[in-house]
């Protein structure tokens, strides 16, 4: 994808999150996240704009850290969340491709980084809002849902902070009925490995399509089919869980 497709997902996914959030209103409960309300919802994913933004707008080549949680509610917090998505979005659209800035995954640029980052941060926080609010939540696209897929196997989890480790070498498969992308991740004692295709046999398998598979790689619904060892799919549900800090 490129970055204007990631900024034109981002814009369209945080009015999505913010008409969610409003309709659900600041006391309910996010289903998905269930230690959150909407209001903890909007707070920390206002808080992640901003800090995003400050990176590209103002330069920061080391990390910088964030501002801190907002403490206001209600209305007040639904436009504090709405003027931070907006500057979020205007500062990839202007910023130049070249611009210098820190970013923690690897990418073609910084700017790509971010733009795809906070695309998919977005939306996986307005399908936490839709939970809260209730109803059919808004699908997402499959080539976005497989580009998700691989930041998450290839970027994130290929981190040290990765917990999802296994005793004894293992492999986990991934694969997306309605694509041709398939993933294969090898577990250990080490990081995840994970490589597109299948290049070698696979203990587990995880098949759906790409918005079902997205959606519970991140934890926000259920694995739509598992073939093999389904201990090794528990492992995923139990360690891969992605924090701020």
């Amino acid at each position: 994808m490129e970055i204007a497709e990631f900024i034109r997902s981002l814009d369209r996914e945080g009015g999505l999150l913010a008409e969610a959030a409003e309709e659900a209103g600041a006391d309910a409960k996010v289903p998905t996240c269930p230690e959150w309300q909407v209001r903890d919802l909007l707070r920390h994913t206002g808080m992640v704009h901003r800090w995003a933004t400050a990176f590209v707008a103002e330069g920061h080549t080391s990390y910088h850290p964030d501002g801190g949680l907002s403490e206001l509610d209600g209305a007040e917090l639904l436009t504090w969340f709405r003027d931070g998505h907006r500057r979020l979005v205007a500062t990839l659209a202007s910023a130049p491709p070249d611009v210098e800035c820190w970013s923690f995954l690897p990418a073609p640029s910084p700017l790509a980084f971010w733009a795809r980052r906070q695309a998919h941060e977005t939306t996986v926080h307005r399908v936490d809002a839709e939970s809260a609010r209730g109803g059919t939540p808004t699908a997402v696209p499959a080539g976005f849902a497989v580009d998700g897929i691989d930041e998450l196997l290839l970027g994130f989890h290929a981190r040290s902070r990765s917990r999802v480790r296994t005793d004894e070498p293992r492999v986990l498969r991934v694969r997306a009925s309605d694509s041709d992308a398939v993933w294969s991740v090898r577990l250990s004692a080490e990081p995840p490995a994970a490589e597109r295709g299948e290049v070698t046999d696979a203990d587990c398998e995880l098949a759906g399509t790409a918005a079902q598979l997205y959606l519970a790689l991140w934890n926000r619904g259920p694995f739509p089919g598992v073939t093999g060892d389904s201990s090794i799919a528990t492992l995923w549900r139990e360690k891969s869980a992605v924090t701020w800090s």
